[in-house]
Parts: structure tokens; sequence; C-alpha cells
């Protein structure tokens, strides 16, 4: 048990409220119909429009954030040289990184 100002934090107490909640959860779902198979209402509102395919309904990446990086795409051009997709060449930059901060922290007498 963990003892905060707002109380106390109980694993177990948490584990059984969960199980109780996914049994109650499991309940109100089994007074539902199980000949239910879908149709006319599973399908989205679009306002009498029909429903396009998959293809025209999925939006890209590229496409949410396309503002964000046109105007930006100087700093992400020196930013893609550097990424090789090679792991060793992460963790050389990380072990160098690593012994630069180490030399520096050592000279200021911090660690």
């Amino acid at each position: 048990m963990l003892r905060t100002p707002g109380g106390y934090w109980d694993p177990v107490i948490w584990l059984l409220a969960f199980v109780v909640a996914i049994l109650i959860v499991y309940i109100i779902r089994a007074f539902g119909r199980s000949d239910y198979k879908g149709g006319e209402q599973t399908k989205p509102f679009l306002s009498g429009m029909e429903v396009p395919n998959e293809d025209a309904l999925h939006v890209k990446a590229g496409n949410i954030y396309w503002g964000f990086m046109r105007a930006l795409e100087g700093y992400y051009d020196v930013l893609r040289r550097g990424h090789t997709g090679i792991i060793n060449d992460y963790v050389a930059w990380f072990v160098g990184i690593s012994a630069i901060l180490f030399v520096v922290f050592l000279i200021l007498g911090v660690i």
C-alpha cells in the first residue's frame, strides 16, 4: 500500500475494481441482440452522400503535416542527411556524444 496526500493506492483494490468493471460491461453486453449482423445503421452519416471507397477516406500522414513540413523544409533536409537508417551509425553517435558529455562533466567536476 502506498500512502499519498490524496489517500492510498493499493494495486489489489484497483485490480479488483477493474475486474468488477469488466464483469459489469460483460453483463450489459449480454443483454444485446445476438442475431444482429449490421446493416444501414452501421454506415457513417455523410448527409445523404454515398460513402466513398476506403482509399479515398484514408488520410495519409504526409497530408496531415504538409504545411508544417513545407515551412521547415530546409531544416528537415539537413536532418534527413544525418539519418542513414543503419543502427551502427546511431550507436556510434550515441557513444560519441556520451564520451563528450563524460569529458565535459569530468572537467566541470560534476562527476
